[in-house]
């Protein structure tokens, strides 16, 4: 009897050993990490991100299901990443936080090269480009010794693109496009010819990004690609031809891109601000003013706007997907202090850079809202030349056209009156205008006499005081 119990006890010691034993690192690669990626991929480049987050969610469940900790790190580093592309960086410190802490003592080399390009990724957005940089430098470190080959390019490829957006922004043209090719090495696609094009183009050497953009082209045409990689490629292509002033190939690529960011149905894309900016500025050399400032307003929209609605729902994802990591985590209470520390790290990074962060989006906010200005009053004056000469031709469009001039004037003058006449709101617009009682006359083919008596029943009609000079009562009117 007592043998049998201490062989029990022995069982019982040995199945809590062995269940406490780290999971070897490569063990998952193929029926975790591998399916995880292209699902991810799939999703993330669709713009699902809903979909995405239930799916890490879904994933994350099974990990500690396998004790595979590593792969709950992973789901935390996918939902980080969708987070930071939003904007939303303070979920996305708190995830990458999540995933670091499970990664510190971690021997996956994919996992932790991927943590780092994803730091990499927040530090790129927040414009902290040295620290990106540095982050590139160690998920290099890790991802070139990943084992499995699927993994390390598609990682390899991510860094590269990382490494080469920073080094743009920092101004070190040679490593930025050393990086880009790197790139395209790995995976000679669509997007990485795209990336390589816009370096020409922002390095102003047409002839190269030519080249680029041709392949881009051929891509587009006749390779299956993610609904958000078409719309960075014909931005990509339609900016090339804005630059080379072909105005009608620029405008039917940017249209395209369009298309694409509907096709999407993302309320938000960082993509689609630099399709609006791109055709405000082809609008702009094609002297078409309203189109220009109606793009160049749907810009400042993106700008400026919080994303209400998409952060609400993202904000709401995550904090469940986070919820329910809490249930599943086999994390204790003693982990509290240590996540309070992170927060108060995260605040005072973003103390020691707030202040420029807003200074530069600021300034750039006030030459936005100076070129807005300056194309509203160009359209206004158009539009007001345009109504002048109507009226002066006696056309008939002349009310019509003065009323999107002047909105508000003829709501007020039915205000006073609402059985004005078409006739006495036409004559009444050409005093707003300033025209003479002689010119009116003259324009209207009519007796100077009689322009005198429909001021006087205009008077009467609208209950204008004697003293008051006529054009002094319009100028006010809708002011």
């Amino acid at each position: 009897m007592e043998k049998n119990i201490f062989r029990t006890i022995q069982m019982i010691v040995l199945c809590i050993v062995f269940s406490c034993q780290e999971v070897p690192v490569n063990k998952y690669i193929t029926s975790f990490d591998l399916p995880l990626v292209r699902q991810n991929d799939s999703l993330k480049y669709s713009g699902d991100y809903e979909a995405l987050i239930k799916l890490n969610a879904e994933y994350f469940k099974k990990a500690d299901s396998l004790r595979y900790t590593e792969g709950k790190a992973e789901c935390y580093l996918n939902v980080a990443y969708i987070n930071i592309t939003e904007g939303n960086y303070k979920k996305a410190q708190v995830l990458l936080n999540k995933a670091d802490k499970i990664l510190k003592h971690s021997n996956s080399n994919f996992h932790k090269g991927k943590l780092y390009n994803d730091y990499s990724q927040y530090y790129s957005h927040l414009k902290l480009y040295s620290k990106a940089i540095d982050c590139t430098d160690k998920g290099l470190f890790y991802g070139n010794k990943i084992e499995n080959p699927e993994l390390k390019k598609w990682l390899l490829e991510k860094i590269y693109i990382s490494r080469g957006v920073a080094f743009a922004w920092k101004g070190w043209l040679g490593s930025s496009l050393k990086s880009f090719r790197k790139a395209l090495n790995m995976n000679n696609s669509a997007y990485t010819n795209s990336m390589l094009a816009q370096y020409y183009l922002f390095t102003h050497k047409m002839d190269s990004a030519a080249i680029y953009v041709s392949r881009v082209a051929e891509k587009a045409k006749n390779e299956k690609m993610y609904d958000v990689e078409s719309l960075w490629a014909y931005y990509t292509i339609g900016y090339y031809y804005n630059e080379i002033n072909d105005y009608d190939a620029a405008e039917k690529n940017l249209n395209k891109a369009l298309e694409f960011n509907i096709k999407t149905k993302l309320i938000y894309s960082s993509h689609i601000r630099e399709v609006y900016q791109a055709l405000s500025q082809l609008y702009k050399k094609k002297n078409d003013k309203e189109k220009a400032y109606f793009y160049l307003s749907k810009y400042n929209q993106e700008e400026d706007r919080l994303n209400n609605a998409r952060l609400e729902t993202l904000n709401k994802a995550t904090e469940d997907f986070i919820s329910e990591s809490k249930k599943d985590s086999d994390w204790h209470k003693s982990d509290l202090p240590l996540l309070i520390a992170l927060s108060i790290a995260a605040v005072t990074i973003f103390g020691i850079y707030i202040r420029r962060i807003i200074k530069l989006l600021s300034s750039k906010k006030k030459t936005l809202k100076k070129e807005t200005d300056e194309l509203k009053n160009q359209i206004h004056a158009k539009m007001s030349q345009e109504v002048m000469e109507l009226a002066q031709k006696n056309d008939s469009s002349f009310l019509l056209k003065f009323k999107e001039l002047y909105p508000d004037f003829i709501t007020a003058l039915l205000k006073i009156n609402p059985e004005l006449e078409n006739s006495e709101l036409a004559f009444c617009a050409m005093l707003k205008l300033h025209f003479s009682s002689k010119e009116i006359a003259s324009y209207t083919f009519v007796q100077h006499k009689s322009i005198q008596q429909k001021k006087y029943r205009i008077r009467k009609r609208l209950n204008i005081p004697v003293e008051e000079d006529i054009y002094d009562f319009f100028d006010r009117l809708n002011n």
